[in-house]
């Protein structure tokens, strides 16, 4: 086992309806479903699975995943690259 913590990675699970299934703008920002933020993309996509589950009768309702840590850094991907 590391004696190095693991790196925090950020994530965000929201959701909310589309005004049409061909794209994604939604009907209403202001009704968007901000599930959370979680530290690693396991524990966010678990979460999002769970959620699109719970909606899986509207066909307009979807729920996203944001790396919140490529926003943060997006340089990180192409220093992980030059290595």
């Amino acid at each position: 086992m590391s004696s190095q913590p693991s790196q925090q990675l950020p994530h965000l699970v929201f959701g909310g309806e589309l005004i049409s299934l061909d794209g994604v703008e939604f009907k209403n920002l202001s009704n968007l479903d901000i599930v959370g933020i979680y530290p690693n993309y396991a524990t966010a996509y678990a979460v999002w699975k769970a959620k699109a589950q719970q909606t899986v009768d509207n066909a307009q309702m979807r729920y996203f995943i944001v790396h919140l840590h490529r926003l943060l850094d997006p340089d990180a991907a192409d220093r992980a690259k030059a290595r």
